[in-house]
């Protein structure tokens, strides 16, 4: 701790012990650095995840380090993350390639660590007294194999499908090009949306009075917009979406799975799951759009034969948004394009 107290479960900026910039403008910080943490294996990637708040003029800052055979590396920015975007627009730092490491939009990529650091700043604008907290911070490491092997066999969510509100990315087509502009740009956003109304957890209306009123699902322009990362240029930013979840839902955090069958084990328990896929034309039979370099989705159940039923955002409408794909088929798209990369959100009633 270096400025920052733990009070009621949240790290809370106590006293500036350093300064930043950003925007032109002077920022008091405080910080929280981990312990070294060894995975136990050489790791290639790392994503961070965290829930924190931010009122008014403050913002978070989230780093990271790591350590190996030939010592220690540099801190590098993961992000710059307010949960508003007056004062701050958040962003990522793609780059800094050195000493054997980078940053790849949320990911951090290594030629092969044993260990790493994370460090948050909290920072908020010099001479003020609110307080930016975090309340969670994650990181998850992997070796991801070159090939997803073979189809999982159903499990624990066999015959299970939530009951996880439908919502379309495409209706939203030309909105807000400042934030993606909708349509195909959403689709991220959009899952996460859907999971925080399975919740009964979308954010309040006043939160999104700015969008007409002609706008159908308004709440996911509104997320579009608190998930949009100002250096990638996209709404697609892991870690943003789930940084935008975790205040309203409870925690909410970017993870890796090695299958469908450990997917279901969340689905059994009332957890959907955000995952994200990429495919080309004829790779996923049912699909609503023919192919895909990115794509988020929502794990909702399992059929009897092991299909998996999702909402795919990708429909035109409402109504086609629930479809079921074939098992071999999704799995294997998950895991080949991102290492089954997913989003976990939970509520206070649904507890990992």
């Amino acid at each position: 701790l270096s400025g920052t107290a733990v009070r009621k479960g949240r790290l809370r900026f106590a006293q500036g012990v350093a300064t930043d910039m950003a925007g032109g403008r002077s920022y008091e910080v405080a910080r929280w650095t981990s312990p070294w943490v060894g995975p136990g294996y050489a790791f290639t990637e790392l994503i961070a995840s965290w829930s924190a708040k931010t009122p008014k003029d403050s913002w978070i800052k989230v780093q990271v380090r790591g350590r190996g055979g030939s010592g220690r590396t540099s801190w590098d920015v993961l992000g710059r993350w307010a949960s508003g975007d007056r004062h701050l627009q958040r962003r990522t730092v793609s780059g800094q390639s050195d000493d054997g490491t980078s940053v790849a939009v949320d990911t951090w990529r290594t030629s092969g660590l044993s260990a790493f650091q994370l460090r948050v700043s909290l920072a908020r604008r010099a001479g003020r007294s609110y307080r930016p907290s975090l309340d969670l911070a994650t990181a998850m490491t992997s070796r991801v194999p070159a090939s997803a092997g073979a189809t999982s066999a159903p499990g624990a969510a066999r015959g299970t499908v939530l009951r996880v509100p439908a919502f379309s990315q495409m209706v939203h087509r030309g909105h807000y090009p400042r934030w993606g502009g909708g349509g195909e740009a959403w689709c991220s956003p959009t899952s996460t949306s859907m999971v925080l109304a399975y919740y009964d957890r979308l954010p309040a209306p006043r939160s999104y009075r700015w969008v007409p009123d002609d706008h159908v699902d308004p709440w996911v322009d509104h997320a579009a917009r608190m998930t949009y990362d100002h250096a990638y240029d996209g709404t697609g930013n892991w870690p943003f979406n789930t940084a935008y979840a975790a205040p309203l839902a409870g925690k909410a955090f970017v993870t890796r799975l090695r299958s469908v069958r450990e997917a279901e084990r969340l689905i059994a328990a009332g957890i959907p799951v955000v995952v994200s896929i990429a495919f080309g034309a004829g790779q996923l039979d049912g699909a609503p759009i023919s192919s895909s370099n990115g794509h988020l989705l929502v794990l909702v159940g399992v059929r009897e034969n092991g299909n998996v039923v999702v909402n795919d955002p990708a429909a035109n409408t409402r109504r086609g948004v629930r479809r079921t794909y074939d098992r071999g088929q999704l799995e294997r798209l998950w895991l080949e394009a991102s290492g089954g990369l997913a989003y976990v959100i939970t509520d206070r009633a649904h507890p990992l």
